[in-house]
């Protein structure tokens, strides 16, 4: 078809204009990164945001967040509250230009706010307009004064409820309810989400009084937060169920303009956990503000190694792995005028601020080795024990990629392969044992599936070391079937499954081998999570037999409600301990067959939780692990002793 064919037009009457704030709820994922439930708790951050800004400028000590019985949340602060009176370009209130008009607030010139970190203005009203309804209520200029907008629209100008009180005090209320036709998925705020998050504000925000209530009735619950500290408090809190090696170095300063403050302690960990904030909000993507830290974190301890003598001549510096692992580190900035990569604001991108906290960050972790020797040579001797364990690893991890995916599986129950040589279309099953492996080839589709059975518990590598990992012959399995190599050496292009899939069974052992291939992924291939390619088989609990019928439930609430159905009929009921009672065909029909099986996709929503739950379930420490069980176990009863 020529171009005068096509029939598609594209003139001026093709080019559409969105107004208001129509554009965020065509678009949602610009402004609150998507419309699942991340992007949910993602319209609480922005309204208390807003309030911690109140916060940094010094107008805010209080903030409480509360979620509705009818999953509504609302959010005051005790600030000076939002302007009310009319615009003077607008000609309506300032308090409605803030929450219809895309870019509209009072951190864009220089006199309202130092920093923020609403820097782009889209905050409030990107909520307002994604939210079914939405209500602000503020005291200042002498009263109370209230709006009501539903999916971003006026229902009526801003009105004066009655007049401010005597000692009453001034600030803002933000009252909603997300759009259900916006939001798809899982539409349930998490309190523990919430909590993790505000519970890194008030660290970060010293002095401010922060509290989340959950109202619903399902389990009523309060945290509230109050933190002097700072970042060294945080320090201490995120290594409180580790073996650290000194006290936190800790130092606060200014420089032209840009405040930091950061904090750094060395455990006996394996992993870095490294926390950067620009304007009191969680970076998880970095930016230069940690490349900074990272870069003097580096320089300063070669330079002192070589100085002391503690890194000979013939011995080749450390790399930032070296000096980076078993740190936790948390820098905090604040910049006058932040550059984030987007709205979600995931990453700092202010060159500046690089050199400045490298410079800053220098100064103090320089000092602090000069005046404590003793603790100096712990953290050298934990780089070089780092540096050796890595070229290690690495000799260990060339020797694991030259051989074949075959070659190097000398397990009993081999790799079985599939037929499909398209990665998207082809998925490996990682299955417990001989015997359920041997089930699980004769059950599956050849064409693209695979079977990887593993023997017995692989190790535990959140207690090892890359070289050690790369001894053991199951993990050698893994990373070869999988094809991507691992560390350093990682090409995620070179994966041979875009669905890899844990199938373990149904009681604590299986449980405790799927926590440690968990604890593997995590911590060697976070990648394969981070792009949705890992998920946990749900096999059955139970078999029902009634006459020829035979039922599959999965969990015990299943069980009742159908033992409930057939009450007055004869049946059977089977309780599978392990795959390996499954026949090929029940596996298939059950856990295997993509039209029929439920499969669990691993994500990680808050990388600081699932970095501090592995290191509390999988590390060293015996006492929060044990709390943590007695905790949440479902075994616990409460007993009268």
């Amino acid at each position: 078809m020529s171009k005068t064919e096509t029939n598609t037009q594209y003139d001026a009457s093709s080019i559409q204009v969105l107004k208001g704030l129509e554009a965020v709820r065509r678009r949602p994922g610009m402004y609150v990164g998507g419309t699942d439930i991340k992007a949910l708790h993602h319209l609480v951050y922005e309204i208390v945001d807003n309030s911690i800004d109140e916060a940094l400028a010094g107008r805010c000590d209080r903030i409480e967040v509360v979620i509705h019985p009818d999953a509504s949340v609302s959010i005051a602060d005790n600030g000076v509250g939002i302007p009310v009176l009319e615009h003077p370009t607008e000609k309506v209130s300032a308090l409605e230009v803030v929450h219809t008009t895309l870019h509209a607030g009072g951190k864009f010139g220089n006199g309202a706010y130092k920093v923020s970190g609403g820097l782009h203005g889209v905050g409030a009203a990107a909520v307002n307009a994604l939210s079914e309804w939405f209500e602000v209520t503020v005291t200042r200029d002498k009263g109370v004064w209230f709006q009501r907008y539903e999916r971003g629209i006026p229902q009526a100008p801003v009105k004066k409820l009655r007049g401010m009180k005597g000692d009453e005090p001034t600030g803002t209320r933000t009252h909603f309810k997300f759009d259900e036709t916006i939001f798809v998925g899982e539409l349930e705020y998490r309190f523990e989400t919430l909590v993790n998050r505000f519970r890194e504000m008030a660290f970060i925000t010293s002095g401010v009084f922060l509290s989340v209530r959950d109202e619903r009735p399902s389990m009523p619950r309060e945290m509230n937060f109050y933190f002097e500290g700072g970042v060294k408090s945080f320090v201490r809190y995120l290594n409180r169920n580790r073996v650290v090696l000194h006290e936190p170095v800790f130092v606060q300063k200014e420089m032209d303009g840009i405040d930091v403050e950061v904090a750094i302690q060395y455990t006996d960990g394996m992993a870095a956990s490294e926390y950067a904030f620009a304007n009191t909000i969680f970076t998880p993507d970095g930016g230069t503000h940690l490349t900074g830290l990272r870069t003097a974190l580096t320089r300063v301890i070669n330079n002192y190694a070589r100085k002391a003598n503690l890194l000979k001549e013939k011995d080749k510096n450390f790399s930032s792995d070296d000096t980076r692992e078993g740190v936790t580190a948390v820098v905090s900035v604040k910049v006058p005028d932040p550059q984030f990569e987007s709205q979600t604001k995931v990453k700092l991108m202010n060159a500046e601020v690089s050199g400045i906290v490298a410079s800053i960050t220098a100064e103090a972790l320089s000092a602090y080795l000069e005046e404590n020797p003793r603790e100096a040579k712990k953290i050298i001797e934990r780089c070089l024990t780092s540096s050796r364990a890595r070229d290690a690893a690495r000799k260990a991890r060339e020797l694991v990629m030259r051989k074949s995916a075959l070659e190097s599986l000398t397990l009993p129950g081999k790799l079985a392969d599939c037929s499909e040589r398209d990665p998207t279309r082809s998925e490996l099953y990682i299955v417990e044992g001989d015997s359920a492996g041997g089930t699980a080839k004769q059950g599956r589709d050849r064409h693209f599936q695979a079977i990887l059975p593993l023997r017995g518990k692989i190790l535990n590598t959140e207690r090892a070391r890359l070289d050690k990992i790369l001894a053991n012959n199951e993990v050698k399995a893994l990373i070869s079937a999988l094809g991507m190599g691992i560390g350093d050496a990682m090409d995620f292009e070179n994966l041979r499954y875009h669905r890899v899939i844990i199938m373990t069974d149904a009681d604590v052992d299986g449980s405790h081998i799927r926590t440690l291939l968990l604890t593997f992924f995590f911590r060697y291939m976070p990648e394969l999570i981070e792009r949705g390619h890992l998920f946990i088989a749900q096999p059955p609990l139970y078999a029902i037999k009634q006459g020829k019928d035979v039922h599959y439930t999965y969990n015990e609430g299943q069980q009742d409600v159908l033992l409930k159905q057939l009450d007055g009929k004869k049946y059977s009921v089977q309780r599978y301990k392990g795959l390996g009672e499954m026949n090929a065909q029940q596996l298939w029909e059950t856990t295997m067959n993509p039209a029929d099986r439920t499969l669990l996709q691993v994500t990680v929503e808050d990388a600081m939780v699932a970095d501090k739950t592995f290191d509390m379930l999988m590390g060293s420490e015996v006492a929060p692990r044990r709390r943590f069980i007695m905790t949440n176990s479902n075994q616990v009863r409460n007993l009268d002793v």
